[in-house]
């Protein structure tokens, strides 16, 4: 189904794969004519053509990339749009799309969602950018519609930002990534790596596209194969996917922990903007004759099944017939790996879900950027045709990933058939994915096609004893159950036939609701403010010398950003800096918040020109210990804070506020193994913490130790590669050693202004 090479790989003509060996440069020779070296070759995948075109360094081995077009949605484009007036914005300089596709509903926290919609209008009238309403469109189902372009490149303050499929490099990153955008300012990054994803056959029938991404996310998340790497599809399997399919595939990528992907494009991909009114945004992408990969995916369609993730992560993934036949195995597996994600904190069970022999789900969910495109749904409904899925607890939910995807799906008829059976029709909304709708009952099982079954992803809370929990399946093996009541079923069962639907896109609906500045400003637009909306708190700039304070020690494997700071109950709040600091951690450890809060108001007495040991006098012997080994700090050479220590923190959603919660509450810094992904350690950066590294085994430190830091800002300012940091004990300073990883000049400033505000006003 999926195998991996172990080394790289050279491909002729996009369908010939050498494994790079002794004999690999020989046999391109023989095959084709030419001497090629692995630096030639590399140059000749369509990555590399795409990142050259943007590149504004003049050195491909650190870019500096302009993107030429960004989008966000209503959970982060207020603070983006915060920190980018903050940091002197006057007018969006390349096209920015404001959609309204997570805090859609304004059922929580009274005015506070609907003022930050407003406020997004405004700002896309004062400063020339698109304002896309609520219910309209999800951002990456209007990103592809609307926006995306051969050839080009899209930032998203959201993780899930990817459009390879249409020949568009997309990246998603937090907030303070766009902010520099908006600034004139680059992305910077090494020259990723570049993975090669060779497919071959022809999905079988009843397999879908969210089938084929969980294989390849079982294969590669855990060994790190393509993080932080470029994903490009290639091979003759390509052909034989559409465009809706090849989507469903290539938005799932962001849960490999990838960089970005690409696709090489065809006929498929130009109808695709020719249906949407845009066939000169066009281009065929292909690979050179001769192209070189860091890696190579090969990935046989034909011998894909349909799939399941288990709870709690899109990696955990079986195929349903494995599940159905090994039930008692792989739920007490999953029950186990469950223990460690929720910490004991609630009693979890999968077993009370067999009934009969049979694994019974409450829940089905067909939503989002991953599951709403016009395909999946249409798929469902002919396998829905006819039925019904009963009126016990079982309940499905579809929500189209647009307004044109649902005029189509009422005009073809599909729509109502699905409404026929029982299930419910929803408009365009990302709540399933992230927490904030249809949360089943406590103990409830949902399969949803989405993008993440991470914890508390359906809306549950862990500290109201609350569980539920998400499997991740195709659109067509939901239907498959539903139809059969809820009785966990592969759509690969369907024994009726597939209907062959032809999308025909509706631009009008976006030209009546969609707001376009068409890049023009109007400086005198009043933006519109809300009480929840609130400006940054003031940030320092990093001390001569630091003291931290440990205040959370987490050692799972990966931490989430959903553990960092919860995602659905907290959307209402993000536009509240200090806010929505209150929930950091609240999942993971409640005790978190306290604790930094405390500490923090040493850094606060600092700032204020008062004696910090006068706030908080228990720092008085943690400074004497100190001063007896480094008698010159004290007064104007010092800063406090706290730290929390995780194994490898930040997978998942681009969410900058994993960090900046951290930081409006004190935190100068995380210490980790190793960093999930490159989005949220460049989010710790730009919120001016340090991204320390130490590493693997027993810790210098335990939780609420305190750290001290000498020389921490020369530290930065000279590039040094280790740093000594000392753990204060009552008998003197234990010395141990940290690092920061490869910083470029511009990262270095900004840790060393304190933020990426900060770095901007100087």
């Amino acid at each position: 189904m999926v195998t991996l090479l172990e080394g790289g790989a050279y491909l002729l003509n996009g369908t010939e794969i050498i494994p790079d060996n002794q004999e690999a440069a020989a046999a391109v020779a023989a095959k084709t004519g030419k001497q090629m070296n692995k630096e030639e070759a590399s140059k000749e995948t369509i990555s590399y053509g795409i990142l050259k075109s943007h590149n504004t360094s003049g050195n491909m081995d650190s870019l500096k990339i302009k993107f030429d077009k960004l989008t966000s949605h209503d959970i982060t484009f207020v603070g983006i749009i915060q920190t980018a007036r903050a940091s002197g914005l006057t007018k969006f300089p390349i096209p920015y799309v404001l959609t309204n596709c997570h805090n859609s509903l304004c059922a929580v926290g009274g005015t506070i969602n609907e003022d930050d919609h407003l406020f997004g209008l405004t700002c896309a009238k004062k400063y020339g950018g698109v304002y896309v309403p609520p219910h309209q469109a999800v951002i990456h189902q209007f990103a592809r519609e609307m926006m995306a372009g051969g050839g080009k490149m899209i930032l998203g303050s959201d993780s899930h930002t990817r459009y390879g499929a249409l020949g568009t490099m997309a990246m998603g990153e937090g907030g303070p990534e766009l902010v520099k955008q908006l600034l004139n300012q680059t992305y910077d990054i090494k020259m990723p790596g570049v993975i090669g994803v060779y497919l071959t056959g022809e999905p079988v029938k009843g397999v879908g596209p969210q089938d084929v991404a969980l294989a390849i996310i079982g294969a590669v998340f855990k060994n790190g194969y393509v993080k932080n790497k470029v994903m490009e599809f290639v091979g003759p399997g390509v052909e034989r996917l559409s465009a809706d399919f090849r989507i469903g595939i290539d938005v799932m990528t962001t849960e490999t922990t990838c960089l970005s992907s690409i696709w090489k494009t065809d006929k498929e991909i130009e109808e695709f903007y020719e249906i949407h009114g845009r066939k000169d945004e066009y281009k065929e992408l292909a690979p050179g004759e001769v192209a070189y990969y860091d890696g190579m995916i090969c990935v046989d369609l034909s011998a894909v099944r349909p799939m399941i993730a288990m709870p709690f992560h899109p990696s955990n993934t079986y195929t349903i017939q494995e599940v159905n036949e090994n039930l008692e195995d792989i739920l007490d597996e999953v029950e186990k790996r469950a223990a460690v994600s929720l910490d004991g904190a609630v009693e979890y069970s999968l077993r009370d879900k067999v009934r009969n022999g049979k694994f019974c789900v409450d829940q089905g969910i067909i939503a989002g950027c991953a599951g709403g495109g016009f395909e999946n749904i249409c798929a469902a409904a002919d396998i829905l045709k006819g039925q019904y899925i009963g009126a016990d607890e079982f309940t499905l939910s579809v929500y189209p990933a647009s307004m044109p995807v649902y005029m189509e799906l009422i005009k073809n008829g599909c729509a109502a058939t699905i409404l026929e059976t029982g299930a419910v029709m929803k408009t365009a909304f990302c709540g399933p994915c992230f927490g904030a709708g249809d949360t089943p009952a406590n103990n409830g099982f949902s399969i949803r096609h989405s993008t993440r079954n991470f914890p508390n992803r359906e809306g549950s809370k862990l500290q109201n004893g609350q569980i539920a929990s998400v499997a991740l399946m195709d659109a067509r093996s939901i239907a498959a159950t539903a139809a059969n009541k809820g009785v966990l079923t592969p759509a690969t069962e369907f024994d009726g036939t597939f209907g062959k639907y032809k999308y025909h896109f509706d631009s009008k609906i976006y030209e009546n609701r969609v707001f376009d500045s068409k890049g023009v400003a109007d400086p005198d637009v009043e933006i519109h403010f809300g009480p929840n909306i609130k400006d940054w708190p003031a940030m320092c700039s990093l001390p001569e010398n630091m003291v931290l304070q440990v205040v959370s020690e987490i050692h799972d494997p990966v931490t989430t950003t959903d553990e960092l700071i919860p995602s659905g109950e907290t959307s209402s709040y993000r536009s509240n800096p200090l806010g929505l600091a209150e929930f950091t951690l609240s999942r993971k450890d409640p005790a978190y918040v306290g604790r930094a809060k405390e500490i923090q108001k040493a850094q606060t007495a600092v700032m204020e020109g008062k004696c910090p040991v006068e706030e908080k006098p228990e720092l008085a012997p943690v400074m004497g210990t100190i001063r007896k080994q480094y008698p010159d700090v004290g007064e104007g050479n010092i800063g406090f804070g706290s730290t929390i220590f995780a194994v490898k923190p930040g997978d998942g959603s681009a969410r900058e506020q994993a960090a900046s919660c951290q930081k409006v509450l004190g935190g100068w810094a995380n210490i980790a193994n190793e960093y999930a992904t490159k989005r949220y350690r460049s989010n710790l950066i730009n919120w001016g913490m340090l991204p320390f590294l130490i590493e693997e085994g027993e810790l210098p430190f335990t939780n609420l130790d305190y750290l001290f830091i000498p020389g921490i800002r020369k530290a930065v300012e000279e590039e040094q590669g280790t740093i000594t940091a000392y753990v204060v004990k009552e008998d003197g300073l234990k010395s141990f050693t940290l690092t920061l990883g490869d910083l470029t000049k511009e990262e270095r400033r900004i840790i060393l202004e304190g933020c990426l505000i900060n770095y901007n006003r100087v």
